[in-house]
Parts: structure tokens; C-alpha cells; sequence
């Protein structure tokens, strides 16, 4: 089966060179595991690490804490400097509204855990909570 010419002509670019050329992960061995694991879909469809990126396909990612939702505008398999690298997507109006409200709800209302400045008391800081001093043994004798 042949292609049309206009398809023939266009670079092809596997989707894992592509996530990392365009900086959303940090080697093409996390770009893979992400894929994998299913927190990217191109066209609202599960992707395979080996899938060909078009311009103009949409992809929906997970890095980190955010879920971006970006829409591909130039091919590249070579990483380069974060400023060219944010000429090959543009990210949609919805997934900066959602990526910024996260984010305000995450400064609004921090992990519970991260409050903690101290960790599980010592044996010597136990001894001092309790009521030891009348006490001649760990057994309640009345």
C-alpha cells in the first residue's frame, strides 16, 4: 500500500523521542515508563511508546503533579534548550486554566504530613510525656 506523497515527505518521530525532545520528561527511559503505564494518550486514544507523532495530533500527559493537555505544532528528536523546545507544542486554554487551579489548590491546602516538624518522639521524650514518676513498674496496679 502506498502512502500519499505529503505523508511520505514528513520526518517520522516515535512518541518517547518526541516527549523527550520537547522536555515534558527528563530521559526517553521515563518518557517509555510513562507511556507504559498509560498516563498518555495521543487523540483521546492509549499510546505505545513506538507510535508516530504528527503535527496536529493532541496529547494528553501526566508529569508530575499536572495533567497537560498539549497539541503538537513541529516534529524534533534532537533535545534542545527549553525555548526551542516550547515551539514544538502549544498547550490548550483548559489545560493552563486546570494546571493553575492544582496548583493554587495544592498552596491552599498542603499535604497534612508536610505540617509535621517533628518526627516520632524519642524513647527519653516518651519517658517525659508520661506519668512514670509514681509509678514503679510499665503495669497498672490500682
Amino acid at each position: 500500500m502506498k502512502r500519499p506523497a505529503d505523508e511520505a515527505s514528513s520526518p517520522r518521530i516515535r512518541l518517547d523521542k518526541w516527549l523527550w525532545a520537547a522536555r515534558f520528561y527528563k530521559t526517553r527511559a521515563l518518557s517509555i515508563e510513562a507511556i507504559e503505564r498509560g498516563r498518555v494518550q495521543v487523540n483521546g486514544q492509549p499510546a505505545k511508546p513506538s507510535r508516530e507523532v504528527r503535527c496536529g495530533d493532541t496529547i494528553v500527559l501526566r508529569a508530575g503533579f499536572d495533567d497537560r493537555t498539549v497539541q503538537v505544532l513541529a516534529l524534533s528528536d534532537v533535545r534542545g534548550s527549553a525555548s526551542v523546545a516550547a515551539l514544538l507544542y502549544r498547550e490548550t486554554e483548559e489545560s493552563i486554566a486546570r494546571r493553575a487551579a492544582a496548583a493554587e489548590q495544592r498552596r491552599l491546602a498542603p499535604e497534612p504530613a508536610l505540617a509535621q516538624t517533628q518526627g516520632r518522639p524519642t524513647k527519653r521524650d516518651r519517658r517525659q510525656l508520661g506519668d512514670w514518676g509514681s509509678r514503679w513498674s510499665a503495669s497498672v496496679d490500682s
